[in-house]
């Protein structure tokens, strides 16, 4: 297992640095499948929080691998994405369902029906709606036992986006339908052929349900993630930097994070 090259405890954060995003992966999948096969063990289910982008794709690669290679079972595990573009098919490559199928889902033994990701074709009259039920679901499984998390340039955490909310009111955000913030636009930009065609609006979890979950991985990587790191770990805890309210739950919350997203904070330790 690869060992961090420097390791720090900021805002009661334990913050893990790495030489690269490949190792940081490869503690981030060691304790996903860690606590899988802790479950099979005591007869538990585990229950997963998930995240989408290039960021966490070397993990669910190792996923795969421990499940060929090893025999790792996802039969008594269900999953729960963060968040998903509106409006959007499951079918549309472009969405984190068609993402998830074909980096996890279709290659594991996941049941259909404890994989779930947010649905971008909702009717708007049911979107409120279908959050509420999304929220529902996580309780009734007994919350979240890990929460993947990557970090946006603006700091966003799922697509919660930066807001002028007060901080008690960020933290008790539900699942809901957001507007996007015009960085998160154009960094997707490249996924959909130029940002005129990126959807203006998501399906999120909220900061609540992510908050409530009982161990929280945050992985962030390169050089254009620096300042959100430095602003999250080292800056007041504000909704104008959604990955500061993960101050208020430090103690569940590991940070995974290489050198170049690392180097604004190393300034300042």
């Amino acid at each position: 297992m690869p060992k961090p090259i420097r390791r720090l405890t900021l805002a009661g954060a334990d913050v893990k640095i790495y030489t690269s995003a490949a190792s940081a992966c490869e503690e981030a999948a060691h304790s996903i499948s860690a606590a899988i096969e802790d479950g099979a063990r005591l007869g538990k289910k585990v229950v997963l929080g998930l995240a989408t982008g290039a960021t966490p794709e070397p993990i669910y690669a190792r996923l795969v691998e421990d499940h060929r290679e090893r025999g790792l079972s996802f039969e008594n595990v269900s999953t729960y994405n963060l968040d998903e573009y509106y409006p959007i098919s499951p079918l549309d490559p472009r969405s984190y369902r068609s993402y998830m199928e074909q980096r996890l889902f279709a290659h594991v033994n996941l049941a259909p029906n404890r994989a779930h990701v947010l649905d971008g074709t909702v009717p708007d009259s049911f979107v409120k709606q279908h959050g509420e039920q999304f929220d529902r679901w996580i309780l009734d499984e007994g919350g979240l036992d890990i929460q993947l998390l990557g970090i946006g340039r603006n700091g966003h955490i799922g697509f919660n986006e930066p807001s002028n909310l007060s901080v008690d009111r960020a933290v008790e955000l539900p699942t809901r339908l957001v507007d996007l913030h015009p960085m998160t636009i154009s960094d997707a930009a490249k996924d959909f052929d130029g940002e005129e065609s990126v959807p203006r609006h998501a399906l999120t979890m909220g900061v609540a349900t992510i908050l409530a979950a009982r161990s929280i991985l945050v992985l962030a990587f390169g050089e254009r993630k620096a300042p959100a790191v430095a602003r999250s770990l080292l800056g007041p805890i504000t909704a104008e930097v959604p990955g500061s309210l993960l101050h208020t739950v430090s103690n569940k919350v590991t940070w995974l994070i290489d050198q170049a997203a690392a180097s604004e904070i190393l300034r300042e330790v």
